[in-house]
């Protein structure tokens, strides 16, 4: 793997834009997620991250919470030394269900924007990263297909997407502005990776939209758990998506009240961070999740 490349890609994203991010629990407010027990009178602000989705947010070798998103909101919550914040790795499942019920303020694991997911969270104004989407092909297809245009002119035979995917949006999206050539798109709930992985070299499908870091975790290194085959497919590179964290829908007083600017050394600093986080990184495979 190209860690410069890689890290170029994600810190360039991040630059463009200042997040603007807040954390509940001032005055008279009874927000879920948030309280005033830390025994210090400060807020505690519970975050929950994903503990395997390296370099974004995981648990590093010494159990504690890492990760570039992870590094983001520390460097937040040294902005605002009345509120503790608390860290909590988990699974994708217990994040959204967590945040969503109150159980946590915050929750961050590399999320895009849905309608949705606007219906049942709080997402601050700009992104904290981005992630790159794109389609895992045929070696053999790659001199036809270039893009989705490309894609959706020689078959858009696509493996399905569960309709709770936010991957399901991208390529919806793309057939509402290309109606008269779309990708085929249908629905199907979740399967093993290696199944999406086998449908494409076997031809039952022509290609699989994943995001670009977890194809080069689960096949182009070189100890990748499906590194066979990566003689057989291939990765062309659609767009990049921004990334936010998700704030339950009880924090939006605070949103309003409390709206920190990631300003440039912020920034800086949390570039810094994730060029450590790239340099260090280890391999791991990435299961087929929901973004």
């Amino acid at each position: 793997m190209n860690l410069k490349k890689t890290g170029k890609a994600i810190v360039t994203a991040l630059l463009i834009g200042a997040l603007a991010v807040s954390v509940t629990g001032c005055g008279k407010d009874k927000s879920k997620g948030a309280s005033s027990d830390a025994g210090n009178g400060k807020k505690v602000v519970t975050v929950a991250h994903t503990n395997y989705y390296v370099p974004y947010d995981y648990v590093n070798e010494q159990g504690e919470s890492d990760g570039f998103e992870v590094a983001v909101m520390k460097e937040v919550a040294k902005k605002l030394p009345q509120y503790e914040f608390k860290y909590v790795p988990t699974s994708d499942d217990d994040l959204l269900i967590g945040v969503e019920s109150g159980k946590y303020t915050v929750g961050t694991k590399g999320i895009w924007i849905t309608d949705a997911r606007k219906k049942k969270y709080v997402f601050p104004k700009n992104n904290i990263g981005a992630s790159v989407i794109g389609l895992v092909v045929r070696k053999e297809n790659a001199d036809q297909i270039k893009d989705l245009d490309s894609f959706a002119q020689f078959s858009g035979k696509l493996v399905p997407i569960a309709p709770q995917d936010a991957r399901y949006n991208v390529i919806d999206g793309y057939n509402k502005e290309h109606p008269d050539k779309p990708i085929k798109l249908t629905s199907a709930e979740s399967f093993q990776i290696a199944d999406a992985y086998s449908w494409v070299m076997e031809g039952r499908y022509d290609a699989y939209l994943e995001v670009e870091l977890s194809y080069k975790n689960n096949i182009a290194k070189e100890d990748a758990p499906y590194h066979q085959f990566a003689d057989k497919l291939t990765y062309i590179r659609y767009k990049g998506i921004p990334t936010y964290p998700i704030f339950n829908k009880d924090q939006q007083q605070l949103l309003d009240f409390l709206a920190i600017s990631l300003d440039v050394n912020l920034r800086q600093r949390a570039a810094g961070q994730l060029y450590i986080l790239l340099c260090r990184q280890r391999l791991h495979p990435l299961p087929n999740r929901h973004l």
